[in-house]
């Protein structure tokens, strides 16, 4: 499902969910993501044409943490505009860590092993 935002970031802002309840992205089941980001890969032109916006951010707050306030998991279609003042989606978490290529590695491979766990 898709709807506009009740407290939109920009004209157009909005929201993609999925029917039935998850509470985060890594509750989703691999089928249903994949078609939220169908949806979200259809939707956004149309949107972006509707608005006359320029270009969109598109993304998803998967937890409290990360500023998700609705516990439903659902992605963000937001219209930009040319000198709209918005920023990029680089700035969303504050402060951008200091890692060495050491560091960086070790954070790869962790992932890795991860993904293998995973079957």
């Amino acid at each position: 499902m898709a709807f506009l935002d009740v407290n939109p970031l920009s004209e157009g802002h909005t929201l993609v969910i999925p029917k039935e309840h998850y509470d985060t992205l890594t509750d989703l089941p691999e089928d249903h993501g994949a078609a939220l980001m169908r949806t979200i890969h259809r939707l956004t032109p149309e949107i972006e044409a509707a608005v006359d916006a320029d270009a969109s951010t598109v993304g998803f707050n998967n937890g409290v943490a990360a500023g998700q306030e609705i516990e439903h998991v659902h992605g963000h279609i937001i219209p930009r505009f040319e000198k709209d003042g918005g920023r990029p989606i680089h700035a969303v978490a504050g402060r951008n860590p200091k890692l060495s290529d050491d560091e960086l590695d070790e954070i790869a491979a962790d992932i890795e092993d991860a993904l293998g766990e995973m079957g």
